[in-house]
């Protein structure tokens, strides 16, 4: 509480040093904390590929066979995540929230898709949507990682799939044909043809469409007695379809598996994954049950509470494009994700955004997230784990790519390793296998080039999770030559502003600030830690840097 009323102070002073004299500011107190969803630096990280907090390398479920390059385990888990947590790595870069790949338990063998032997390690097989898999971690654990995040106000995001089952095997039996359709292939040419078929072959779609209702997979049922959890697991599906009054259908069954989550530990957030390859409502309902699990949570810890904000959804809708507003288009059919639960779309645009100038980029999205958007978000990123064409491929434009993700309107996605120059180019791989190396924290203690990189990643991220103007805020240009532009926010009695120079001279530079601070305000310029003091709505910085992000001193 201490800390929430230090932010709420300095929030107050913010919003009376930018009031005028012959306006009045209504004020009254506050102790919410500054975050806005809308603004969130968000890091995502591939749970086995990110640190491994073992004191050995652990092999679980009898995973021996050799895989192809980086399609097997590298025993990254929710330990070495906690590790990072207490250390301060996310605190340094600015991170507001933490999406992990699927920590759900995986299909205990692997399959050749034509790039390799693979094990689950990218945690998108699902076996056992109720258990953890081993190799990440266990519930113990993941409680523990909420704890540790939420004590440094970051919020967890986990991955939850709902389109498919893992792939079959000799040990990985199909689940039953009222639950899962094995053909045929999507070809993506429809609504149907996307929706009502599998992705690859040899992974079964759920059958997310059907009404009739189906008993428990006699796979499972084996294992959860084997385990001595039978009678609690089916105890509490009674429970949950009693009190919804779903129909015991495939889908509901999943929502229910992936909201105990949300009751039990009190994450933040869901990205749904493959959204796009189901029926929209199946999200509608997914949403409703987040909600309820959320505030059962809330209800149930009262003194965890982090504030108001409600549980938060992202999309994976391939190929989704902010310039599509709310709509995105099948060719035969157009839905809103967004009214269909969702609180927020990654956006595939945006890495050919970023080619451009950056006023083009900020103006574009500051627009449409301020007006069509308005409300809702998008999730920007330059790469990631299954785009093979990121904006940075060959990582000779790190400074940049951060300078644009980290300063864009909406929120950023940092990719594991994105602030650090990680390789995106791995030598033997296949396929999406060179996008998942794992973290390179070697080259941290070893290369300056990558120290320099990290620096500038968490200058900008420092920044922007400081001020929500800077992802949610409404941006406009204040010169063109040099380029400087200010971003400001208001919700409710909240008020943030900042002004933000880019490509300027090294030395000393004259930063025109406009109206955003008054004249004779102290500011600070958080890239280099110097201050100045602003004098016919302007301030002089002398510094090495072409950089200047200037905030209200405090």
């Amino acid at each position: 509480m201490k800390k929430a009323v230090q932010i709420s102070i300095v929030f107050l002073v913010f919003f009376l040093s930018n009031c005028s004299s012959t306006k009045k500011c209504a004020i009254k107190e506050t102790t919410k904390t500054t975050f806005v969803w809308e603004g969130a630096n968000l890091y995502f990280l591939m749970t086995d590929r990110f640190k491994d907090g073992n004191p050995k390398k652990e092999i679980y479920l009898n995973r021996t066979k050799t895989a192809g390059k980086l399609r097997g385990f590298e025993g990254g888990n929710i330990k070495g995540i906690i590790q990072k947590i207490d250390e301060g790595y996310f605190d340094k870069l600015g991170i507001s929230a933490i999406w992990l790949t699927p920590i759900v338990e995986q299909i205990y063998d692997g399959v050749d898709e034509g790039t390799g032997l693979s094990y689950g390690f990218h945690g998108y097989w699902a076996k056992d949507w109720t258990a953890l898999d081993p190799n990440f971690g266990t519930k113990e654990d993941l409680a523990l990682l909420v704890q540790k995040a939420h004590a440094k106000d970051i919020r967890i995001v986990l991955d939850g799939v709902i389109n498919h089952t893992g792939p079959v095997t000799a040990i990985d039996p199909v689940w039953p044909n009222d639950w899962v359709r094995t053909g045929p292939q999507c070809d993506y040419k429809s609504f149907q043809n996307t929706t009502a078929c599998t992705l690859v072959a040899n992974l079964p779609d759920v059958k997310t469409e059907s009404t009739q209702e189906v008993s428990l997979p006699p796979f499972l049922i084996e294992k959860w007695k084997k385990e001595g959890r039978y009678d609690k697991e089916v105890a509490s599906l009674d429970e949950f379809f009693k009190r919804t009054g779903y129909p015991r259908t495939p889908k509901n069954y999943i929502i229910k598996w992936l909201t105990d989550y949300i009751t039990e530990f009190g994450i933040d957030g869901y990205r749904a994954d493959t959204v796009k390859h189901t029926e929209e409502g199946v999200w509608a309902d997914f949403k409703t049950q987040c909600d309820y699990a959320f505030a059962d949570w809330k209800k149930n810890n009262p003194t965890k509470v982090l504030d108001n904000n409600p549980f938060y959804t992202i999309a994976e809708v391939y190929n989704y494009g902010i310039s599509g507003g709310q709509i995105f288009d099948f060719g035969d059919k157009k839905i809103n994700y967004y009214q269909n639960g969702f609180n927020n779309m990654i956006n595939f645009e945006f890495k050919w955004d970023a080619q451009k100038d950056y006023e083009f980029i900020f103006s574009k999205y500051s627009n449409k997230l301020n007006n069509e958007l308005k409300g809702y978000s998008v999730l920007n990123y330059l790469s990631s784990h299954d785009d093979g064409s990121p904006f940075d491929a060959k990582r000779t434009k790190s400074i940049e790519s951060g300078t644009k993700l980290l300063l864009s309107p909406g929120i950023s996605q940092v990719y594991y390793g994105d602030e650090t120059g990680r390789s995106l180019a791995i030598e033997g791989t296949q396929g999406d296998a060179t996008l998942r190396s794992f973290m390179n924290w070697e080259d941290l203690q070893s290369n300056p080039e990558t120290q320099k990189t990290l620096l500038h990643w968490q200058k900008l991220g420092q920044f922007r999770r400081n001020h929500p103007s800077v992802g949610a805020g409404i941006h406009s240009q204040i010169s063109s030559n040099p380029y400087v532009f200010s971003r400001t926010f208001t919700k409710n009695n909240y008020y943030d502003s900042v002004v933000i120079g880019l490509d300027l001279p090294v030395g000393i530079k004259e930063i025109t600030v406009g109206t955003i601070f008054r004249n004779g305000a102290n500011v600070k310029d958080t890239y280099s830690g110097k201050s100045a003091t602003v004098t016919n709505g302007k301030v002089i910085i002398d510094s090495e840097f072409g950089f200047v992000l200037l905030e209200l001193k405090k």
